[in-house]
């Protein structure tokens, strides 16, 4: 059987390959979540921060088209 060497707290510990595998799995899905979550969060402070400076006009979509009508 394969052998592989993971890195636990700091120590080199031998570990079957399909242990090790998985592990390399877990920490990749993992990062991959957080990745997504960071990139959320920063659209969603951004969004936030773009609504708090509008320049608060507040017209509407219709108010809008019936000014462009004109």
């Amino acid at each position: 059987m394969a052998k592989d060497v993971i890195h636990v707290d700091g120590e080199d510990v031998v570990v079957r390959e399909d242990v090790a595998k998985k592990r390399r799995g877990v920490v990749w899905a993992l990062l991959s979540i957080g990745i997504i979550v960071a990139i959320i969060a920063a659209l969603f402070i951004a969004g936030a921060f773009r609504t708090a400076t509008d320049d608060g006009s507040g017209k509407s979509p219709s108010k809008i088209e019936e000014t462009e009508r004109k």
